[in-house]
């Protein structure tokens, strides 16, 4: 009976098995539905919470036709034209420092002075030598001209006329070399009086009157730079370098723009002036200089700044402010609005290739005339009603454009 009885419970069992296992299945089909089926209401309901709610608020901008320009950025280095750190090339006591520090200077302005007495000295021998030499060989040529005379009536021999002769020669080289003397003693006196080689600016003092220098020291006396023109080396990659030497045969002159250190401030415009011979191979790059006029000196050696070289401009492309752009993954797009009267329309998701890029501006494939939203994003759904309260009008003129 034992038996009977637990057979009999085992049915029940099972039956209640069954209905455990369809209901996870129930509950696992419901869940999956809500999942699938809440965001479409939840849009649905958002989509009727906006259309309750009035239509969307927006500023818009209207697509222009204009030009705007295609540039390199890099970062550059302000290097001087010249630069001169100027050691002595005498040795001497320091007599006189002419400049100040930090003082523009013209092209032979007086800077530093040493002793000149001792060179003074040599060069007063050394003319006195060249004096009496010169002296000597007058009077060998006085004589030359007698013993010539006196061979043509057959007075003398003529070795004689012959050793006079040589004796002349030797009295002009000799001559020539105490000129030599002269003229080096002249150089070193020069300097002893250091002028400044190009129009520039000195920087801190180095020397003091007093101390005393040494010939061909590497200690320097004072470092002048060219200031006005200076020039701004910077680098580009080598894939870009066709394109800028296409421009440059064709006698094109590209300009660059020199920005501060987080390119909001442009600090100078120049124009690009050299492009060095060979490929940097480790980098894959190449140098350029550009040359600014600094008329201001806006500009300081060895001065970092972020450069823009103009390679191109597109000319008649559709413009809209870059703050129209929106993007979603790799998908970018535009709401445009259509319909519009009365300062209201619809607002319509259409999805765009952006161009190139700069000063507030984009290139699009847009219809110029097109409104675009600029404004209220997070409230904007594909047709969408909107109520436009501003349309700015984008600058004319040339826009600028960083190449990605």
């Amino acid at each position: 009976m034992a038996g009977s009885s637990k057979r009999a419970g085992q049915p029940k069992r099972h039956l209640w098995v069954w209905v455990v296992v369809l209901g996870a299945f129930a509950l696992v089909f419901y869940l999956v539905w809500r999942h699938h089926d809440d965001p479409t209401q939840a849009a649905s309901s958002s989509r009727r919470a906006m259309m309750m709610a009035g239509p969307v608020t927006i500023n818009a901008a209207a697509a222009k036709k204009g030009d705007i320009g295609v540039y390199l950025s890099a970062i550059g280095t302000v290097t001087p034209v010249y630069t001169s750190t100027i050691t002595s090339q005498v040795n001497g006591n320091i007599l006189a420092v002419h400049y100040r520090e930090s003082q523009a200077v013209r092209k032979g302005d007086p800077l530093i002075d040493i002793d000149p007495r001792p060179y003074e000295a040599t060069l007063e021998q050394a003319q006195g030598t060249l004096e009496r030499d010169t002296h000597i060989l007058a009077q060998s040529k006085m004589d030359l001209e007698r013993y010539q005379a006196a061979w043509s009536r057959n007075a003398i021999a003529k070795q004689t006329l012959d050793d006079q002769e040589k004796i002349v020669l030797q009295n002009q080289g000799t001559v020539r070399n105490d000129q030599g003397q002269v003229d080096y003693d002249k150089v070193q006196l020069s300097y002893c009086h250091i002028t400044a080689p190009f129009d520039g600016r000195v920087g801190l003092r180095l020397i003091d009157p007093g101390n005393v220098v040494q010939a061909n020291s590497t200690t320097p006396l004072v470092v002048i730079t060219q200031e006005q023109p200076i020039t701004v080396i910077f680098t580009i990659a080598e894939d870009y370098l066709g394109e800028i030497q296409s421009e440059l045969r064709h006698g094109v002159t590209l300009s660059v723009d020199a920005y501060d250190r987080a390119l909001l401030t442009k600090i100078a415009t120049g124009k690009l002036l050299a492009v060095d011979n060979q490929i940097d191979t480790t980098t894959g790059t190449v140098r350029l200089r550009a040359q600014f006029d600094n008329k201001n000196r806006e500009l300081f050696p060895n001065q970092f700044v972020n450069t823009r070289l103009l390679v191109n401009t597109q000319h008649n492309v559709t413009l809209i402010p870059t703050s129209a752009i929106q993007h979603n993954g790799a998908t970018s797009f535009v709401y445009v609005i259509t319909n519009v009267s009365n300062n209201e329309g619809t607002a319509l998701m259409k999805p765009i290739k952006p161009g190139v890029e700069d000063s507030g501006l984009i290139a699009v494939n847009l219809n110029p005339g097109d409104q675009v939203a600029t404004s209220s994003f997070e409230k904007l759904q594909d047709k969408a009603k909107v109520k436009i309260v501003a349309t700015p009008v984008p600058a004319s003129g040339t826009a600028e454009s960083n190449t990605p």
